[in-house]
């Protein structure tokens, strides 16, 4: 006879079929609804967190729990449906009570950048490694230059598909790296994915703004294929000279938002309103406008820019 806990209710089993023994565990049960079937059989009502347990979550409900279920099943229309998996979430309100629109992140993600950052600051190149990678981003950022001239949205656009894949790279491979040495690792992890978290909206952000046309779309798929796997390659090798690459790349980045900024204040490229994507991650003003978007993003550039040169 094992005993087990029931949204705070203890139960017990006895042996199953064949003389063998049902196990009980810690099961906790959340209003969360789960649309689908499991062996044909239509499930909802619970997202179940099993815990120490051998025994199917079909062997261990309690009449408690069906009551429940029926009881959530009625709830279905006060829940927002979220395209991952089929799996639903509550709904989400602002502050003003307005329902929160993006599964991509919710409204404790966001922050208000800090555009106070020292946007002219430059690592001077100081030995073999640097100028190694000092060298190779402003090679890079010939053919980029030539080919989008004066496009600055499309620009970019390509910049973003670049910049937020060395976070990843370099989370993921400090990840392994914890794992294999049971080492911690000083926040770095974190720190890079968020990094390229940060990136992946400036291109959500991006995308709304410009429309990019199928063969940018192509150069991006082979960029990023080239890209990930060379840094890939160029992070196992020297993360010293992977991150002095980044916080070159980063300073260029700087560089090209500020181009961009020169165009909006020129009157070259309209001072569309901004995407409501962008007013929601960077709690900007309602009427925020196109310049108000570059700036914020390039303040975020000139962060990561200083991260990596400090991590190099």
């Amino acid at each position: 006879m094992k005993q087990c806990l029931v949204n705070g209710q203890r139960y017990y089993g006895s042996g199953g079929g064949g003389g063998g023994l049902v196990y009980g565990s810690s099961v906790v049960g959340r209003s969360v609804h789960l649309s689908g079937q499991r062996n044909g059989v239509m499930f909802g009502g619970f997202e179940w967190r099993r815990m120490m347990s051998s025994a199917p979550a079909s062997m261990e409900k309690a009449p408690s729990e069906k009551k429940e279920q029926e009881k959530e099943e009625t709830k279905g229309k006060d829940i927002v449906a979220s395209s991952y998996w089929g799996i639903s979430r509550p709904t989400i309100t602002r502050e003003d009570g307005t329902v929160w629109p993006w599964n991509c992140f919710m409204p404790w993600e966001t922050y208000k950048a800090d555009v106070s950052i020292d946007l002219k600051k430059h690592h001077v190149p100081k030995n073999f490694l640097d100028n190694l990678a000092y060298r190779t981003v402003k090679l890079l950022r010939i053919p980029v230059d030539l080919f989008f001239q004066r496009r600055y949205g499309c620009h970019a656009m390509m910049l973003e598909t670049v910049a937020a894949v060395p976070g990843m790279v370099g989370g993921m491979l400090l990840h392994l790296k914890s794992l294999r040495k049971f080492q911690q690792s000083g926040g770095w992890i974190k720190a890079l994915l968020e990094e390229a978290e940060n990136e992946r909206m400036h291109l959500m952000t991006i995308v709304e703004l410009v429309k990019p046309k199928w063969y940018e779309r192509l150069l991006v798929l082979a960029v990023q294929g080239v890209f990930f796997n060379g840094f890939f390659v160029l992070y196992l090798s020297s993360p010293k000279l992977a991150h002095r690459f980044v916080g070159y790349l980063e300073e260029e980045a700087v560089f090209s938002y500020t181009e961009y900024l020169e165009s909006i204040e020129s009157g070259e490229t309209e001072n569309v309103p901004a995407p409501a994507i962008a007013i929601d991650y960077w709690r900007l003003p309602k009427d925020a406008r196109l310049k108000d978007v570059i700036t914020v993003i390039r303040a975020d550039e000139a962060h990561h820019r200083d991260i990596n040169h400090f991590a190099s």
